[in-house]
């Protein structure tokens, strides 16, 4: 018998379906694995606002783990909103019960509408259970400045980031530049184990349709990790990935405020 790459997203949910666990599953599918969930939080949401968050309790989080792991199993895990410290302290307990490898964290702060997704007691916690479980993580300058407690925002600050965020025990770090200001989005790859950084470069796409790019480039790196392709190449082919989705949503409109990237550019017929 056959089987399947599996990843499993922790992380919240997004009634507007860009974001979140929708645009995990949606990435999952398109880049060739079976996607799983444990939901940490139920939003109220739509391209322009969240309007709510309904907290999942952090034992039924651990249970939803738990389900997957003991008759799935997982290749690799993508861990997007944990709102709370007891929900970060649940899902770290969890990753190492389970001894979970290939674990990319997207320490998720703030929506693309501006709206916060994480309690400020929970950074700490953040920083001190999960950031060292974790393979990959995947910041945005303004998530490094949160999570480093100082300013990150050139490419400069970037690199020194990059070391500096790797001290919290991550293997690898991903800082992203899509804040930066220029033609190019520059993300740098800081690899740990070799003290390698590496620029990244990709097109920037002007669009309005961005919403759940961070929530896509995360998932697309676990999916790359989960079918076996090593970590740098696999964070370059979510790189081409999200690029590839950003341009093919660029013509639509989904909404009235930031629409979603279009997850199944390379799939759907082309109309």
């Amino acid at each position: 018998m056959k089987t399947h790459f599996r990843a499993l997203t922790i992380a919240g949910s997004d009634s507007g379906g860009g974001a979140g666990t929708q645009a995990d599953l949606k990435t999952f599918s398109a880049l060739g694995c079976f996607g799983m969930s444990a939901i940490t939080a139920l939003t109220a949401q739509n391209t322009r606002v969240v309007t709510g968050i309904f907290p999942t309790p952090p034992e039924f989080i651990g249970q939803q783990i738990d389900a997957v792991m003991e008759d799935i199993g997982v290749d690799a895990v993508k861990i997007g909103m944990l709102h709370s410290p007891a929900v970060i302290e649940m899902v770290a307990q969890k990753l190492r019960e389970w001894k979970c490898s290939n674990i990319v964290v997207d320490p998720v702060m703030i929506s693309k509408s501006g709206d916060k997704l994480l309690q400020d007691d929970a950074v700490q916690a953040l920083i001190e259970l999960l950031l060292p479980l974790a393979t990959l993580i995947t910041p945005n300058l303004p998530e490094a400045s949160v999570l480093l407690g100082r300013p990150v925002e050139d490419k400069n600050d970037m690199a020194q980031a990059a070391r500096d965020l790797a001290e919290f025990g991550s293997a690898n770090v991903l800082v992203k530049g899509g804040h930066l200001v220029g033609e190019d989005s520059c993300d740098l790859l800081y690899q740990k184990e070799n003290k390698s950084m590496t620029e990244l470069f990709g097109e920037r796409i002007n669009t309005r349709n961005s919403h759940g790019t961070g929530c896509t480039l995360s998932s697309a790196i676990a999916a790359n990790l989960a079918k076996g392709v090593e970590l740098e190449r696999a964070v370059k082919n979510a790189k081409d990935y999200i690029i590839g989705a950003l341009l093919a949503g660029a013509d639509y409109q989904i909404g009235k405020g930031h629409g979603p990237v279009h997850h199944f550019y390379d799939l759907w017929p082309k109309l």
